[in-house]
């Protein structure tokens, strides 16, 4: 398409082009994010879009895109990270990301990338080393790495490539190619520790001084005291004595109860209002630790408040529990904004509000409309997520419980975030979910173990992080099946038809 034309977003509706090869959109107007929807074309080989003002990170969702040969987004404003998952595709030739703001590392992934012939990662914030794989590369004619990368390049690689411009501005580079010499690990050694003992030599001079000083100042307030109490201390009026006797405050709470968040400053009223006195017409959902509300505030902002049931904790156990599940963040997670614990016997949490739903309704959607509602590239990418947001909560020794659909939230690009995790301790499960849920997890998806013992586990989780898989993959619900069959010995079955078939 002929340059300068366009301007403004690119519609989120190209994700509909199912047969498109080709997206050249180079040199025009356009600005913001780019779609997710891109990441479930199939077809696509070519995209284009230097030349623009695209904001936004670096796309990981094109690593599905196991056709693409040709990726240009230089001279935009892209940031965020290149991510290992790029070296999966090994149809691309050329990978030009030149004038952005991309930063850390390249990834050692790229080396995987056997047809790359284009290499462009010029004029971004990349650090580290250059990767020790990419002379292995044996189309790569082309590579422009001017960054703020570091170490020796590799042997193979500055005797593939005469023009030392393509590691210039690198201050830290060095080896083949370059006027500057590598300096050995033993002699590097010896300068980090010389700088060293001057930074702790410099440290303790400036501790030093500082306790000197303390100690002076501190002793001429001494003698400043001393002074006074022999003048004799003025007796104190009424009206001062009144006001110490009283707590030397008056009231200043006058906005009413506060709820305490995180980031910024809500009141209880304010919330209340933003839920129409939690009416039900603003029920989001329905759980075993209570109802989930759409908050509407008047400055436009949107939040979720759950609303625990009767039963929780006492008000300091509940929130030495919620600060915990504050510090509990990442990008596949619903992250706590804040809380409310006070009279009468009222507890709220407060999450980011999800506008796209849960993975139950869009399996559904799916069921009943199009394949493409749903296409594999997205359903990867949803499985992904729910596998990243298992393992932070595993890594922080938090057992989920009841991994399944519904507990499988997304936010307005559809990235997926794990919710209702981290709730056991606060509140004793009622029985809205009776005809789903057991003593632990839900029916469907708890495993065995889990029903026998009545205790989660990490392993436990994996299980119900399978059934999802399986139902992700199918479309077929567990509660489906007969007592006698369960949707694992069903995938088993159509496995063994199609061995015996082969």
């Amino acid at each position: 398409l002929v340059e300068k034309v366009f301007s403004g977003k690119i519609p989120a509706t190209f994700g509909n082009l199912f047969k498109l090869t080709t997206l050249d959109l180079s040199k025009h107007n356009l600005f913001g994010d780019l779609p997710f929807e891109l990441s479930g074309l199939p077809n696509l080989q070519l995209i284009a879009l230097q030349e623009n003002m695209i904001l936004g990170d670096v796309p990981e969702g094109f690593s599905s895109l196991s056709g693409l040969r040709y990726v240009n987004l230089s001279s935009n404003s892209l940031s965020g990270h290149i991510t290992a998952t790029f070296g999966f595709l090994r149809s691309l030739v050329v990978l030009s990301l030149s004038k952005n703001h991309v930063s850390r590392f390249i990834p050692p992934e790229l080396g995987n990338c056997s047809d790359l012939q284009v290499l462009e990662l010029r004029s971004n914030a990349l650090t580290g080393p250059i990767p020790a794989d990419f002379p292995r590369l044996p189309h790569l004619s082309l590579i422009d790495l001017g960054n703020n990368l570091e170490g020796e390049i590799p042997v193979l690689l500055g005797s593939k490539f005469n023009n030392p411009s393509a590691f210039a501005y690198n201050q830290d580079l060095c080896g083949k190619r370059l006027d500057r010499k590598c300096v050995d690990a033993g002699e590097r050694s010896r300068r980090n520790k010389m700088i060293l003992l001057i930074v702790v030599a410099a440290s303790g001079v400036i501790l030093l001084t500082l306790c000197c000083c303390f100690y002076i100042l501190s002793l001429l307030r001494w003698r400043k005291r001393l002074k006074k109490g022999a003048a004799g201390e003025k007796k104190r009026s009424p009206t001062r004595a009144s006001l110490e006797a009283s707590g030397g405050r008056g009231s200043t709470d006058n906005g009413g109860p506060k709820l305490v968040m995180f980031n910024n400053k809500i009141t209880l009223a304010e919330t209340i209002e933003a839920t129409r006195q939690f009416d039900e017409e603003n029920v989001l959902s329905r759980t075993r630790y209570g109802l989930v509300f759409k908050a509407c505030y008047n400055d436009g902002m949107v939040l979720s408040v759950r609303r625990l049931p009767n039963g929780s904790l006492d008000k300091n156990m509940f929130r030495k529990e919620v600060e915990f599940l504050g510090k509990v963040k990442h990008r596949n997670l619903t992250v706590l904004r804040g809380y409310y614990a006070g009279p009468p016997d009222l507890r709220l949490l407060v999450y980011d509000y999800m506008p796209n739903g849960n993975l139950a309704t869009l399996l559904q959607e799916a069921s009943h409309q199009d394949v493409h509602v749903l296409n594999w590239p997205m359903r990867h990418l949803i499985a992904l997520g729910i596998a990243r947001g298992l393992s932070f909560l595993h890594t922080s020794n938090i057992v989920h419980g009841d991994v399944k659909p519904q507990n499988v939230l997304f936010d307005a690009h559809f990235e997926s975030h794990l919710s209702d995790f981290g709730l056991d301790p606060l509140t004793i499960a009622t029985s809205a979910e009776a005809s789903t849920s057991t003593s632990v997890g839900t029916l469907g998806y708890v495993s065995p173990e889990a029903v026998l013992t009545g205790e989660t586990t990490k392993e436990s989780d994996v299980y119900s992080y399978g059934i999802v898989l399986l139902e992700l993959l199918t479309g077929k619900r567990p509660v489906m099946f007969t007592q006698d069959e369960d949707i694992v010995k069903w995938v088993k079955k159509q496995l063994q038809k199609r061995t015996r078939l082969a």
